[in-house]
């Protein structure tokens, strides 16, 4: 990309928040390993920037087993006891925790469904909701949607799942497509079945 690309503000010049904004966030993303990492990440960022956790990112996929939840979900007291002397990461002992417990609860939807891919995709009718912003005063935090999602997670044993976090996930894996419209990503990511909120 040029340097007169125009793309949503919020990256501003740090290049690894420029390349996740161009290359992953609003696309839209069915690979159940993948939908786990972002619900690890996005319940780490709770009250932090996602600019940290991106971070960090390569540090927790090497701890946290590749992001794999069947793996995760045996992490015993002692491995959680380890995750927590380790500064690479968030080190925040009910993160670490709930990381686990969703990996759990991960594994019945994903038995439960076929795929968490199968679970999570039906709150949008399998299709991203597009949105049709022109500045980022706009960009809501939260969606009926997201609302939902949440509390169908939390009902299904979940942690770190409110609706705030349910609705970054859902931006960050393509659900929604959440780039201004004058962003180049918003044009590239639309597609002939997504469904228009506006």
């Amino acid at each position: 990309m040029g340097e007169d690309t125009v793309r949503c503000p919020w990256p501003g010049v740090d290049p690894l928040y420029r390349k996740y904004h161009d290359e992953e966030w609003g696309v839209p993303l069915h690979d159940d390993l993948k939908l786990f990492e972002f619900l690890v990440l996005e319940g780490m960022q709770a009250g932090l920037s996602w600019s940290t956790v991106l971070r960090k990112r390569e540090n927790f996929r090497r701890l946290f087993a590749g992001f794999d939840p069947e793996r995760v979900a045996l992490f015993d007291s002692r491995r959680i006891e380890l995750l927590l002397q380790d500064p690479s990461i968030i080190r925040n002992r009910r993160k670490v925790e709930g990381a686990v417990t969703n990996a759990r609860a991960f594994l019945k939807v994903s038995e439960e469904f076929g795929s968490f891919d199968e679970y999570i995709w039906r709150f949008v009718e399998g299709r991203p909701l597009i949105n049709r912003w022109e500045s980022l005063s706009q960009l809501p935090t939260t969606s009926p949607e997201s609302i939902l999602l949440s509390k169908d997670l939390v009902a299904r044993g979940f942690k770190f799942v409110g609706p705030t976090i349910c609705y970054a996930h859902m931006q960050a894996t393509g659900m929604v497509n959440d780039h201004l419209v004058s962003c180049y990503r918003y044009r590239e990511l639309l597609c002939g079945e997504c469904r228009s909120v506006l």
